[in-house]
């Protein structure tokens, strides 16, 4: 299995080593201990869904708050997507900025997204199925939209004419605007040294 941390801190995506024969081909599509070697976390297993899509379709962006925070474990169980991270953390040096990746079935690719990141995808053939292992189970409330259609996102959706959206995800705020309601999470900056600010300098 190969885990790589992508342009976005914190992202991760991983491909696993395919075995295959004249039956067909095994893999391992998840390894809590070596993603947690990579990511310094342990992710821990509270819920998983399954979302299927026609073609065409496009879910997203959508977070969730901190707290309870949920980071994702992103597949495509069956079809072809296109899954789109975007950090919204703001103040963040990478806040705004996008990573796409093709998710596809025959090749058991997938995303880790840490919490305080958007996230999206796109259904590029019928009956496309997605999975999310979530680190943290759902609570009515604490989820959040962006406009995954935001021009100043402009997030390069591989789409073949208007998308087939949810009333929620159609009327949610650009990025600005979101960012402006104070709905989105904050960036803390984990490599600042508290000991390095009290000493003083010689």
């Amino acid at each position: 299995m190969e885990i790589q941390e992508v342009a976005l801190p914190g992202v991760f995506r991983i491909r696993p080593d395919r075995l295959s024969d004249e039956r067909g081909c095994f893999y391992e599509g998840f390894r809590a201990d070596l993603l947690a070697e990579s990511t310094g976390a342990e992710f821990r297993v509270a819920q998983i869904n399954y979302s299927v899509s026609k073609r065409n379709t496009l879910r997203g962006l959508h977070g969730v708050l901190i707290p309870p925070g949920q980071a994702k474990y992103v597949t495509c169980a069956r079809g072809v997507l296109q899954d789109v991270v975007v950090d919204l953390r703001v103040d963040s040096p990478t806040f705004g900025q996008h990573v796409s990746t093709i998710l596809d079935a025959t090749e058991g690719t997938a995303i880790h997204v840490p919490e305080g990141f958007g996230h999206g995808f796109l259904a590029l053939r019928d009956d496309s199925c997605i999975c999310y292992v979530l680190s943290s189970a759902h609570v009515p409330g604490t989820q959040f939209e962006v406009d995954p259609l935001d021009p100043e996102l402009a997030l390069p959706w591989e789409l073949s004419g208007p998308p087939l959206m949810s009333a929620k995800d159609a009327a949610a705020p650009t990025l600005l605007a979101a960012r402006a309601a104070g709905i989105l999470p904050r960036w803390a900056d984990e490599h600042t040294d508290p000991q390095a600010e009290t000493t003083p300098a010689r």
